[in-house]
């Protein structure tokens, strides 16, 4: 019996040894720095922010979503999404067009293809109002506030399986995403002398010329 004993202590002794810890004189422990946001080149004084983690939102949606309503005024951006959750206008889907019908109603923005993601504009919303409200707490003008920097990313899958035909099963993965939206104080603009020349543009131009009017309205 003491054998035994003498034996687990000498093994508890040899594992405590074998164990290593990071510290701070670590070459690895400073390698990694954790940011809350990624555009850091903002002040913080002069704009308010919101971001929400691990939403259980279509990343592809949300992304056009966060994409169309980039650079609007706050008031603005929260009547358009107002109206994509009543299917009045639709979001212009540019980069994951793939499958996605075509609608006039992106016709405004230069594209074919549109949807109404009601369930990524209402979680955009939630967070505008956030945002919005910690612009109030510091003191920033909110009639005058537009969406400076909006970005979603990528969240870890929700992986589940569902049954197939012949005893298979296949992944069935959910693709939730990180939201994080800066807004800051609209600048005073400068008017650009108009000019007689007229030039040829394509439709993605005119889209997108008439987008940048929807956003400077």
């Amino acid at each position: 019996m003491a054998s035994l004993v003498a034996q687990a202590s000498a093994g508890r002794r040899r594992k405590a040894t074998t164990t290593h810890h990071r510290g701070p004189s670590h070459p690895l422990a400073n390698s990694f720095k954790m940011v809350r946001y990624a555009a850091q080149e903002i002040s913080q004084e002069k704009s308010a922010r919101a971001c929400g983690s691990y939403l259980r939102v279509s990343f592809k949606n949300t992304r056009e979503t966060a994409q169309a309503v980039n650079g609007m005024k706050l008031s603005k951006a929260l009547t358009f999404l107002e109206n994509v959750t009543t299917k009045t206008m639709a979001v212009p889907m540019r980069r994951y067009a793939g499958s996605t019908g075509r609608t006039a109603q992106g016709k405004q923005f230069g594209v074919s293809k549109a949807r109404w993601p009601v369930k990524s504009a209402e979680h955009i919303i939630d967070l505008l109002k956030n945002a919005e409200a910690n612009a109030d707490g510091k003191g920033l003008d909110t009639a005058n506030l537009i969406v400076k920097r909006i970005q979603v990313n990528q969240a870890p899958k929700g992986r589940r399986r569902t049954y197939r035909a012949h005893g298979r099963i296949n992944p069935y993965m959910t693709n939730p995403c990180h939201i994080e939206l800066i807004l800051t104080e609209a600048s005073e603009q400068v008017e650009k002398a108009s000019t007689d020349k007229q030039v040829r543009l394509s439709s993605r131009q005119r889209g997108t010329q008439i987008r940048r009017a929807l956003i400077e309205a």
